[in-house]
């Protein structure tokens, strides 16, 4: 089981974006997927049609102690679960503050749902902050997933998200990686597009190969501008429902082929570091 924070505290770099599409696709390619709306603002949950009210449990309620997550979440889709949000959850920062193991209640929350029923991906939309929420998403996640557009400044917050990968990863998760960076809102004219991707694969080639994201890959797909994924929200749909022949289709669908060859390189790796077979003579 894969389990991906998608995380930037930057705002509008297309993050709950990719979080839907990406588990959408997933999904579509037969993987049973569990997507998590962690952001109050709600918007993953509102790409679905999910509009959670007052009697509607979501994921506060899996941070007060009143729900497990087997309670909240509700099917959107033919192997596709949804963990709704609303703007309750922005309560749970201050109610949290004092709370023992505050940053850890997601990562059980997670393990007593998977011992459940078990799924193959359990994709996580945070909030565009380093706060409460994101920390839980992290210590519960294998690995992290940044949207990233391409642009000076986005390229400056890129080392706060690294260094908070890092303190969480002494500290909270020791298994927390980053293992992917997406390149969002591309423009495939202009060379500054072109020249931040360069840079970032400079750093990367020159990181500690001890740190967190020391294997990162910059994805080759490129999430251009398009319309049809600004559209898709309003109908409560993903791009492959709403638009499936448009480019941010054939975008994240391209995504999601190289999220699966990752799959396929980690259970080949699994494979060559599992222990040989002893022989049957051998072990009489």
């Amino acid at each position: 089981m894969r389990i991906i924070c998608v995380m930037n505290q930057k705002g509008g770099v297309g993050k709950t974006t990719s979080s839907v599409n990406l588990a959408a696709g997933l999904a579509n390619a037969g993987r049973r997927v569990c997507l998590m709306d962690l952001d109050p603002q709600g918007h993953a949950s509102l790409h679905f049609g999910v509009e959670a009210y007052d009697d509607t449990p979501t994921v506060y309620q899996v941070f007060s102690g009143t729900h497990t997550l087997a309670q909240v979440r509700q099917i959107v889709g033919k192997n596709l679960w949804l963990v709704p949000s609303n703007l309750d959850l922005a309560a749970a920062e201050m109610e949290l503050v004092d709370s023992p193991d505050r940053e850890v209640i997601l990562r059980q929350a997670v393990k007593a749902m998977t011992a459940e029923q078990p799924f193959d991906y359990i994709v996580m939309d945070c909030p565009p902050s380093l706060g409460v929420l994101t920390v839980n998403a992290l210590t519960a996640a294998t690995e992290v997933f940044i949207p990233l557009q391409p642009h000076f400044f986005a390229l400056q917050g890129l080392s706060k998200l690294f260094e908070t990968t890092a303190l969480v990863n002494r500290r909270l998760n020791r298994d927390l990686r980053v293992s992917g960076i997406l390149l969002c809102l591309y423009e495939t004219g202009t060379r500054l597009a072109a020249d931040i991707a360069d840079d970032l694969n400079t750093f990367l080639n020159r990181s500690d190969p001890n740190c967190p994201w020391a294997d990162a890959t910059i994805f080759k797909s490129r999430i251009r501008r398009n319309i049809k994924l600004a559209e898709a929200p309003s109908f409560g749909q993903s791009i492959f429902s709403y638009a499936a022949n448009c480019p941010g289709a054939q975008d994240y669908g391209s995504l999601v082929e190289e999220v699966l060859q990752q799959e396929k390189e980690m259970e080949a790796c699994d494979e060559a570091d599992a222990p040989a077979a002893i022989p049957m003579s051998r072990a009489a």
